[in-house]
């Protein structure tokens, strides 16, 4: 685990950035498929209400990410949220989804939701969030996608 300092990192919302660290990350989170076209990134950056990373200063590279997709008017959406497995533990995490739920709050958005993971209720809870009681995430299933 690397100790980082609050002077040590930056939150930056970005319209573009390296395709190859973006990537990176989502490799790391388990998320990204070979199948992916690289050549999405960058829509998919500039096509989220807010795309942000997170900036190791000492080194200039993205170290985690987060987006929000929503119409900048009633709902939004958190997605994407992501550490490197080396800075967890050290309230990056944490820092990355207040500055998003800070953001949509600031936009008069008052519906943020997001799916989390099993097991990372903790986290999400320290910032707020709470489980939906009575509802079930659900997803649209193409008869050839194994996911």
């Amino acid at each position: 685990m690397i100790n980082m300092a609050d002077k040590d990192i930056e939150i930056r919302f970005v319209k573009k950035w390296p395709d190859e660290e973006i990537i990176h990350l989502y490799k790391e989170a388990g998320w990204w498929k070979e199948t992916y076209k690289k050549s999405t990134i960058q829509t998919m950056i500039k096509g989220s209400f807010v795309f942000a990373v997170i900036i190791d200063r000492k080194t200039k590279k993205a170290i985690g990410m987060g987006r929000v997709l929503s119409d900048g008017v009633s709902d939004a959406y958190i997605q994407d949220l992501m550490i490197l497995p080396q800075y967890r533990k050290q309230e990056i995490g944490k820092k990355l989804l207040v500055t998003l739920l800070s953001h949509c709050l600031k936009q008069k958005i008052m519906w943020i939701g997001l799916i989390a993971e099993p097991g990372t209720e903790p986290f999400y809870h320290s910032a707020g969030l709470q489980q939906m009681k009575n509802h079930v995430p659900m997803r649209y299933q193409l008869v050839n996608n194994h996911d």
